[in-house]
């Protein structure tokens, strides 16, 4: 694919929908993984996807960057529309996807440099072969740490190893080295899951503050954390949607059976 190829800047997307599936399937071998998945998730939100071990949830946000097909035994039908575009597509390149669709994962994972080669790391690559001056990349890892509200904290050990800050902070960190290459979306698979309830406040606020910035779509097992920290949420039962409506209707008002009888914690 040419960078030209895929109409991915969000500015100039006429849909409102940043991610959109149609008749999505997976399958792990002979194993179905996500049955005919038809979702349009909006542009500038946070939505979260709740549902137990095993039904999907990962399976779907590692699809919306092609991270499955690593993996030689994956089979995908369907579409993935990233902002207008199939990213399954024959013309698209996966640097131009990975580019656009960032991924924050449940254990933090810095690079085991200094602080701000971190940052840096993925503008570089993005950039190979283009003059970047200090004064450049300086402004880049400040713009970018202070969006994750770590700026403060680390401005004057930057060039310690990213390994030796805290879990919380590490995992900040992780978010502020997609964002000097501009991301659209911000995919998290359980972004808090390895942080004690201090730093999960911590990075819950910070998902709060990058709202309307990117479209974010958080994976969670955290039913409290999906209700205070998403707009609109998706209940996603054994491959399949069962629902997906505003936060706020899901937990108080649910459509379906199932969706009830899992927030109430009858199973899952």
């Amino acid at each position: 694919m040419q960078a030209t190829a895929v109409a991915m800047p969000a500015a100039s997307s006429s849909s409102e929908y940043a991610i959109q599936t149609r008749k999505l399937n997976l399958w792990y071998g002979t194993f179905q993984a996500l049955y005919d998945i038809d979702l349009s998730i909006r542009e500038g939100m946070i939505t979260s996807m709740i549902g137990p071990s095993g039904c999907g949830k990962s399976t779907f946000l590692r699809s919306v960057n092609r991270i499955n097909e690593r993996l030689g035994y994956v089979r995908i039908t369907g579409t993935i529309d990233v902002l207008g575009k199939n990213i399954y597509d024959p013309d698209v390149e996966l640097v131009q996807v990975r580019k656009h669709v960032g991924m924050v994962f449940q254990r933090p994972n810095p690079l085991p440099i200094a602080i701000r080669d971190n940052v840096v790391f993925g503008y570089r690559i993005h950039h190979k072969g283009k003059r970047i001056t200090r004064a450049q990349e300086d402004e880049i890892v400040e713009q970018s740490l202070r969006q994750v509200l770590l700026w403060d904290k680390v401005k004057d050990i930057l060039k310690r190893k990213a390994t030796e800050l805290s879990l919380e902070e590490q995992q900040k960190l992780c978010i502020a080295r997609l964002l000097p290459v501009k991301p659209t979306i911000l995919l998290m698979d359980e972004p808090c899951s390895a942080l004690d309830p201090r730093g999960t406040a911590a990075v819950e606020e910070l998902i709060w503050e990058l709202r309307g910035q990117y479209t974010i779509l958080i994976v969670t097992h955290n039913m409290a954390q999906a209700r205070r920290a998403s707009e609109e949420c998706i209940f996603l039962l054994m491959g399949k949607v069962v629902e997906h409506t505003t936060t706020e209707k899901l937990f108080l008002t649910p459509k379906f059976q199932e969706t009830a009888n899992y927030i109430e914690g009858r199973y899952g």
